[in-house]
């Protein structure tokens, strides 16, 4: 572990979230730790709010993998006191002794000690302790706790406590030597207990990922007969599923980029402002003649011609009596005040060889500053012509826009990268050009998933086939995990006895899966987890889609390009939802199911949804023939069993209308 340990200090108050100068325990808490071997990388101050305070920590646990993450306010008994609510569900683990020592210090101070509600345990990696409010609480409950705080930290980040273990015994022991306290312990990675005797202190702990007894999934070596029967992630609902997606999630940082067609789906890091005008001069908003409105009809000298080109010098000066021929964009005379339309005017005469206009009439009335395009009528220097978090679209107009302004590079959100890797002993690649063996199948996966990857504008790594090897599948995983922010595999998440990725996660990885499980058709077994960054920073997202192929398209609409969308900075990041009249009865499921639909526009402007096939098995590849939608239908109940054709249904629009 670093020397330096990355913490974060989150100030819980009502009164600090709106005026964060007057939070003076945060600062106190800061000041304390960066005294020491930490490195204070976040602050925040919330209001007395569960969700505002789970947000954070959750954030900083999952996403940033801080070390130590320390509260401090909201833990009395005051009506708007709710640090234990919030931090006590989020806990993977708690530690109570770590609460006992910080009460046992400060109840030796002041007997309103007891009235502090505080918790502490870890999450993930994190090790989380909740303090009071005031200035003088934080500094005491801290000392409490300073000098065991880096071996807690060393214990819940997988080490062994080696060297504290060394000093507080006088010096290393030979490996593997017992040691006696009152009788013979011998080390066992199995046991955890602490014996304290007259030879020192011994601390024996769970160092191992692949013995850590709160991981839900069984050893990687745990015989076919004693596999379990039943999966150990709970079913939660769809929203509940999205929600924890979304909230692991912060919008990649800005680069900067040229202004070029690469832009494409690029979403915008700041504010645009215009370093020209558009126009940068008076120009010509037609072909005509350039004139003196207060001149008015009659027939004048053709003095000058201007049209649209570039010129080095100044614009020709016009004088009241004349007249100059001019182009749409040219620029306009100095002195002019309005150009005629040429249709507005009739030749007098020519040049002897007929090749200038000499004379021309004005047959029309013209109003002071008719036909022109005054300089900055369009864009004026300084003003702002597009907002952060707005989208570059393909249609032009962004590029265009960006291009007219003088603007050469901007500041968009970096893109991510995904990386797609299909598992299974009996996938093959779709085009290896052999017949198939028996037991094989072609992977049609990838190669569906990367088309919809690249249709969306984003970047793509093709991970390859990995075996139903432990070994392999791990290498497979970690190869992607260091090259992409999201790997996506697809199989290997049911419960059939090489479905290997959750345990690899888990116990070779240090993932947390945040679900396994989802009330939903298809994709039940969808899974997401979070794997630290060795780099730092936002945690690496996983999603391990079923095998089926229609599982694998309908999850990765739903759930990986909304996260790819959200990571580069996507405001609205979810597929557009309309309500469409379904053309026919559907017999609804116990789980809520996304059918795969065709939605279109009748002659007479209605909107109607109809299923792309009867048989909607998540096997049938062919029920995604010319889908453009994903028809979200409610579980079956007693009150409703089916929907009727006519009805009215959500849609959610994957493709474009019909």
């Amino acid at each position: 572990m670093s020397n330096q340990l990355r913490v974060g200090v989150l100030t819980i108050s009502d009164t600090a979230s709106l005026d964060p100068v007057s939070d003076t325990s945060g600062p106190s808490l800061c000041r304390l730790l960066e005294a020491g071997q930490y490195t204070v990388q976040a602050t925040a101050c919330v209001p007395d709010d569960v969700k505002a305070i789970q947000k954070t920590v959750t954030a900083w646990c999952d996403d940033l993998d801080l070390h130590l993450v320390l509260t401090t306010g909201g833990t009395g008994f005051g009506v708007r006191d709710c640090a234990p609510e919030a931090v006590l569900p989020l806990l993977e683990r708690q530690t109570p002794g770590i609460t006992h020592l910080i009460f046992a210090k400060s109840i030796q101070i002041t007997p309103f000690a007891a009235l502090s509600r505080a918790v502490s345990g870890i999450r993930g990696q994190t090790l989380i302790l909740t303090f009071p409010g005031s200035p003088k609480a934080v500094k005491e409950n801290f000392e409490a706790v300073a000098n065991m705080l880096p071996h807690a930290i060393d214990l819940a980040r997988g080490g062994t406590g080696k060297k504290v273990h060394e000093k507080m015994q006088g010096g290393p022991r030979p490996s593997g030597a017992a040691v006696s306290n009152e009788g013979t312990k011998s080390e066992s990675p199995h046991g955890h207990g602490h014996g304290h005797g007259h030879g020192g202190h011994t601390c024996f702990h769970h160092s191992d990922r692949e013995s850590r007894t709160e991981a839900a999934s069984l050893g990687l070596d745990t015989p076919v007969s004693r596999r379990l029967r039943k999966s150990p992630y709970p079913l939660i609902p769809m929203d509940q599923a999205l929600a924890t997606v979304m909230d692991r999630i912060t919008p990649l940082p800005s680069v900067e980029k040229p202004v070029n067609e690469s832009l494409i789906g690029a979403v915008l890091g700041q504010d645009v402002v215009a370093v020209e005008a558009v126009p940068g001069y008076r120009a010509s908003i037609l072909d005509g003649y350039a004139v003196i409105d207060t001149d008015g009809p009659g027939q004048y000298p053709v003095t000058a011609v201007s049209i649209a080109t570039a010129s080095e010098g100044t614009a020709t000066k016009l004088l009241p009596g004349q007249i100059a021929r001019i182009t749409t964009g040219g620029a306009l005379p100095e002195g002019a005040t309005a150009v005629v339309m040429v249709e507005d005017t009739q030749l007098i005469k020519s040049s002897e060889d007929g090749t200038k206009e000499e004379i021309v009439e004005i047959l029309a009335k013209v109003r002071n500053g008719e036909a022109i395009r005054e300089v900055g009528s369009d864009v004026q220097v300084g003003q702002a012509v597009l907002k952060k978090g707005q989208v570059v679209s393909a249609v032009g107009g962004e590029i265009g826009v960006l291009a007219s302004i003088g603007v050469q590079k901007v500041l968009v959100r970096q893109r991510p990268m995904v990386g797609f890797l299909s598992t299974g002993n009996e996938v093959v690649n779709h085009d290896n050009g052999e017949p198939l063996k028996m037991g094989q199948i072609r992977d049609s996966n990838r190669p569906t998933l990367i088309a919809a990857t690249k249709a969306a504008g984003f970047d793509y790594l093709d991970l390859g086939i990995a075996p139903d090897s432990p070994e392999d599948l791990e290498a497979a995983v970690r190869n992607g995990l260091e090259k992409c922010d999201i790997v996506v595999t697809t199989g290997g998440v049911s419960m059939g006895e090489m479905d290997l990725l959750k345990p690899i996660l888990e116990q070779k990885l240090g993932a947390t899966i945040h679900f396994g499980r989802i009330m939903m058709k298809p994709g039940k077994p969808t899974t997401f987890a979070t794997v630290p960054n060795p780099k730092g920073g936002q945690s690496k997202l996983m999603f391990g889609l079923p095998g089926n192929p229609v599982s694998a398209t309908v999850t990765f609409h739903l759930f990986v390009l909304p996260a790819l969308r959200r990571l580069a900075g996507y405001e609205n990041y979810m597929w557009p939802s309309i309500q469409a009249e379904i053309t026919h009865d559907v017999r609804l499921d116990e789980r809520p199911e996304y059918q795969r639909a065709i939605v279109s526009i009748t002659a007479e402007g209605r909107i109607q949804a109809q299923s792309t096939d009867k048989n909607q098995m998540s096997s049938r590849m062919v029920t995604m023939l010319g889908a453009n939608s994903l028809m979200v239908l409610p579980g079956r109940s007693t009150e409703r069993p089916g929907v009727a054709a006519g009805q009215k249904i959500e849609c959610l629009l994957i493709g474009k209308l019909v």
